[in-house]
């Protein structure tokens, strides 16, 4: 009879021991699902960015195409107005061209910090290169193209309405016209960002009793970005709160592979709309 309790109790304890075992078997292949998920998002979230980048990059392309199709066609009109189009456009391609440069730029980037390493996202970096080169090359066959018609335009503008004195005072007024528009577009698609622990956003009166940019805050503790170019800023922390408001549509905070949160700007238009500055509480 002993025997037989012995043996039951035996039994007993290690069903116990199974039933406890089980729950820790359970809760390690949660984790590792959770895991193995988390990477997976962030492999699709950073193909999505360098996508995202891709696409702007193309479309840039594309517009430069167009203007220099209109270039073309302007150049088979004369008279101040003919003229005034090819520098719009010649404008509008420079300004192109900068910004393009600036995305591949940031699409290198994209690539060496990411986890997802691929030879045939390097060779499509390349061909964007390669396109970028043949487009200057091609803008400066144009430039050259055109001096010779600024020439003719310069003369047949004072001959008809005495509008230009001589061509070296024109080239210079458009010069100048030039880098005032870049400069007025970059500034129009300028905003500022800053994150940082609570103690270090008080230092800078960034937040100052609760409240957020109340007056007389360090605007030199901001980063200046392109909001067209910059999309995505790396928080560096597990931990994230956005103390400016900006639409919930427009953004998204996720956690990358280490955990450390990441802002993904979706609709940068919409987000930058409510405020240019942009302020987010780290621990």
């Amino acid at each position: 009879m002993m025997k037989k309790l012995t043996i039951l109790a035996v039994c007993t304890l290690a069903i116990a021991g199974c039933k406890n075992e089980a729950p820790r078997q359970d809760l390690a292949a949660v984790q590792m699902r959770d895991s193995l998920n988390q990477i997976i998002a962030q492999k699709d979230n950073e193909i999505n960015d360098m996508i995202s980048t891709f696409s702007d990059i193309e479309e840039g392309f594309r517009e430069i195409t167009d203007a220099q199709n209109r270039v073309t066609l302007a150049q088979q009109g004369e008279g101040t107005n003919s003229a005034k189009r090819i520098k719009e456009n010649m404008q509008f391609i420079q300004q192109t061209m900068r910004q393009n440069k600036e995305l591949i730029n940031k699409l290198k980037q994209q690539l060496r910090e990411s986890s997802f390493k691929g030879d045939q996202l390097k060779k499509l970096i390349e061909n964007m290169q390669k396109q970028m080169e043949e487009k200057e090359a091609q803008l400066q066959a144009l430039r050259e193209e055109l001096d010779k018609k600024d020439i003719h335009i310069a003369e047949l503008d004072e001959t008809v309405a005495n509008l230009t004195s001589n061509v070296n005072q024109l080239t210079e007024e458009t010069t100048q016209k030039s880098q005032t528009i870049s400069t007025q577009d970059k500034d129009l698609h300028t905003a500022w960002f800053v994150f940082g622990t609570k103690k270090e956003l008080k230092e800078q009166r960034i937040l100052d009793d609760g409240e957020v940019l109340r007056s007389n805050f360090n605007k030199d503790y901001f980063t200046k970005i392109d909001y067209r170019i910059d999309k995505e800023i790396k928080l560096y922390s597990k931990s994230a709160k956005m103390l400016t408001a900006h639409p919930s549509s427009s953004y998204t905070l996720q956690r990358d592979a280490n955990k450390q949160y990441v802002l993904r700007i979706t609709d940068p238009d919409l987000f930058w709309s409510t405020s240019k500055y942009l302020v987010i509480e780290v621990k």
